[in-house]
């Protein structure tokens, strides 16, 4: 099986090497991504978009054969929900980790602070404490060497989505870090407008994995083993 790795905002494809190795010893060709704008601290970002990110995802799913698994965290369940909506028969299952759908002209986060064409990483007091649980001090260093600022056109461009019947046909297993699944089923439930794509989907699987908003760095093992069962199990 194909699985391609979205990472969220300020990552690239290598925050995703602690994670990968239970796939690739299952026998599935694992390709992590780098998404435009991220290739580097100096690169340019400026009119880049969250149409481009999902464009980057489309690509890359057209450059296979086999069925695909996406697998998208924080800000990159948004992007592969685009994908999925433009490849709907292409993609096998979505893996959302810490995330999930975003519903058509929604965006990402409007409220990051902002500097030019891009969003640096954030202090640690932009965040909430669910987001920070076990990102300890060392950590919280590693990710910050790591950072690329983000493309800003990403977090507030509107989302553009078309094909509902088969989008939202596409199983999905949602990986629930700081909020538990039975929170995002009361949210649900309530209808609240945050998880309003994810209460339209056909079939969806929650999986609790109890930490903060970086399970790639917090919990890499355990959320390995997560993603070769939703994997396999597809």
């Amino acid at each position: 099986m194909d699985v391609i790795l979205v990472p969220g905002f300020w990552l690239d494809a290598s925050s995703w090497s602690a994670v990968t190795p239970p796939l690739e010893a299952a026998g599935h060709r694992v390709r992590p991504l780098t998404l435009p704008g991220l290739e580097s601290v100096s690169a340019d970002r400026a009119g880049i978009g969250l149409r481009d990110h999902a464009d980057a995802v489309v690509a890359e799913i057209d450059a296979g054969t086999e069925p695909v698994v996406l697998v998208g965290h924080s800000g990159g369940g948004a992007i592969i929900s685009a994908a999925i909506d433009a490849r709907p028969d292409r993609v096998v299952r979505a893996v959302y980790v810490d995330s999930g759908p975003l519903a058509d002209g929604a965006c990402i986060n409007e409220e990051l602070p902002s500097s030019g064409s891009e969003i640096p990483l954030p202090d640690w007091t932009v965040f909430d404490a669910e987001d920070l649980v076990d990102l300890d001090g060392e950590l919280r260093e590693q990710f910050r060497a790591r950072a690329v600022p983000q493309p800003k056109g990403v977090a507030v461009d509107r989302q553009q989505l078309s094909d509902d019947d088969r989008r939202l046909s596409v199983p999905a297993t949602v990986v629930a870090c700081e909020f538990s699944s039975e929170m995002l089923r009361g949210l649900m439930e309530q209808g609240h407008p945050y998880v309003a794509e994810l209460a339209r989907l056909q079939d969806v699987e929650f999986v609790d994995l109890p930490t903060g908003h970086w399970p790639q760095f917090t919990k890499p093992a355990e959320l390995g083993a997560i993603l070769l069962r939703a994997v396999d199990g597809t």
